[in-house]
């Protein structure tokens, strides 16, 4: 597979809305079970509503795509109108979307529109908040594999739309040699065979682990866990085409101190494993006659 065909490359926010078909099908089966038992005792089959999802509080809009296919998936026949499109800036009590028809349909829906709307302009944010923090430096603000199962795509997609970069989307995308890797092994790097068509990034934990790993021209070394005086003192070695990455416990508060050392990346855990979803809700807006 071609070196890290997501990891670094030019920040596209868009998404295969196809890719996911599947995901979101199975989120509403997990969801729905075998049918809505409450929505069908309590609406008629043929009642026609019109609802709209609403911000209760500002945040960056990442998933208003994703929820119209969430609603398209259990009626095709519903009407989706976006208010706000993806990425903008949404303010407390702002309408994002409105959806018409089927009443049974739009309840159905719901939940798992809303959760996954949520959660992903949570992460949008988060990253937003991260990306203007190191302004005007130009070091690159990435995620990491810290995602939840199933949702790594879309997660992904999140920290794009608030401004930031994806790392390898999966583990056949690049060779990452961090200290497990070293320690399973019970061998020293420069003994492994890399392919010559594969570009590699090597995780460090100190300056003397920094050395030896320049000596094999890695494409990214990763400082990991490293003090900021350390990273100083690595950026001032010659390391030529490779680029130096910072990682570990580094949070809003600190960011800024490291993308002044010049580091070219930055990867943050924090923004897809520590994530609060930004409250968002649906709102019966007006109640029209029964479909004939």
């Amino acid at each position: 597979m071609a070196y890290a065909k997501h990891f670094l490359s030019k920040n596209k926010p868009e998404i295969n809305l196809k890719t996911i078909a599947a995901f979101i099908k199975q989120a509403l089966l997990e969801d729905i079970g075998s049918k809505d038992i409450t929505t069908q005792l309590c609406i008629e089959k043929n009642k026609k509503i019109q609802a709209k999802i609403i911000a209760k509080e500002n945040f960056i809009l990442c998933g208003v795509l994703i929820a119209e296919k969430v609603f398209k998936t259990v009626d095709p026949s519903l009407k989706f109108k976006t208010i706000i499109k993806e990425g903008a800036r949404v303010k407390n009590k702002q309408t994002i979307a409105v959806i018409s028809g089927s009443a049974r349909s739009i309840l159905t829906a719901e939940r798992v529109s809303l959760n996954l709307l949520s959660l992903l302009s949570g992460i949008a944010t988060k990253t937003h908040k991260f990306v203007r923090k190191i302004h005007p430096f130009k070091t690159k603000i990435t995620d990491t594999r810290k995602t939840l199962p199933s949702l790594r795509q879309v997660q992904k997609y999140a920290v794009r739309i608030g401004g930031g970069y994806n790392h390898r989307m999966c583990l056949d995308e690049m060779i990452l040699i961090k200290d497990n890797h070293i320690k399973a092994a019970d061998r020293c790097i420069g003994l492994l065979k890399i392919p010559k068509k594969e570009k590699i990034e090597i995780e460090v934990q100190n300056l003397n682990e920094f050395k030896k790993a320049l000596q094999l021209k890695p494409a990214i070394i990763m400082l990991d866990n490293m003090k900021i005086s350390d990273i100083k003192k690595a950026m001032a070695i010659p390391h030529q085409l490779t680029k130096l990455e910072a990682s570990g416990g580094i949070c809003l508060k600190n960011i800024k101190k490291y993308a002044a050392t010049g580091v070219d990346i930055i990867s943050v855990g924090e923004l897809t494993d520590s994530v609060t979803s930004v409250d968002i809700s649906l709102d019966v807006h007006s109640l029209c006659k029964d479909l004939s």
